[in-house]
């Protein structure tokens, strides 16, 4: 009973610091796209997917209401998303995305980062041609339309590929086809989990198991700060 309890108190932990982390970084997302094209879902595509994902992380109705009317908050019309490109511990390459309202703040918290662990802040766009990037929606298949079927039919979307693995089913296009892809899913009745863009390494590059456990603490410290939003590295 003891051990049970334990565990029970040990999982708890674990999910608490898992929201605490996760949804301030959601909520960003949230209030810059309401910021961007309004508060109405129904009206603004970038909000209503950013809910989309929201909800699939479980953040509460609550939460997600505020991210929304925080919006027309003066404390948040400086908030922008902005990218930082640098090298971090034993050469990886890194690309960190951010949602902040204090850029000094954001890009002295990465710097040093980069620093303690060795490494060093690039200049922007140094790393553009390493990594592509990409449209990624998570998607449910509709009962009785085939993979192939579906493949078809978004073609003329954009779809580059549609990829079926033990952690769901996903869509991949180019960048610049998310919002066609998205409408296309969308007119088609496909359910769509999680939709965002991420960044591929080109020529990702194999680390030995000390090199990649360095890099993976380094990585966790960039990612704990609630300015960040994802951290993408050419580590194969």
């Amino acid at each position: 009973m003891g051990r049970a309890f334990e565990y029970r108190k040990a999982a708890k932990m674990k999910r608490w610091g898992h929201m605490s982390r996760v949804f301030p970084k959601l909520g960003k997302i949230i209030t810059i796209a309401a910021k961007e094209g309004g508060p109405d879902p129904d009206m603004n595509p970038k909000l209503r997917q950013a809910i989309l994902n929201a909800k699939a992380e479980n953040m509460p109705k609550d939460n997600i209401d505020a991210a929304i009317k925080r919006a027309t908050d003066k404390s948040t019309a400086d908030m922008v998303e902005i990218v930082y490109e640098g090298k971090g511990p034993h050469g990886v390459l890194c690309v960190v995305e951010c949602a902040t309202d204090n850029t000094t703040r954001t890009v002295a918290n990465v710097r040093s980062y980069f620093n303690k662990a060795g490494g060093e802040l690039l200049k922007t766009g140094q790393l553009e041609y390493m990594f592509t990037r990409k449209a990624v929606f998570q998607i449910e298949i509709p009962a009785g339309m085939s993979k192939d079927d579906l493949e078809l039919e978004l073609i003329d979307a954009g779809l580059e590929e549609i990829e079926e693995t033990e952690d769901g089913t996903f869509a991949y296009s180019d960048w610049t086809s998310y919002g066609t892809m998205h409408e296309a899913l969308e007119s088609m009745k496909v359910n769509i989990i999680k939709a965002n863009l991420q960044r591929f390494a080109n020529n990702p590059v194999a680390f030995n198991d000390e090199q990649i456990e360095s890099i993976m603490n380094f990585l966790d410290k960039v990612e704990d700060d609630e300015d960040v939003q994802a951290v993408y590295t050419n580590m194969e």
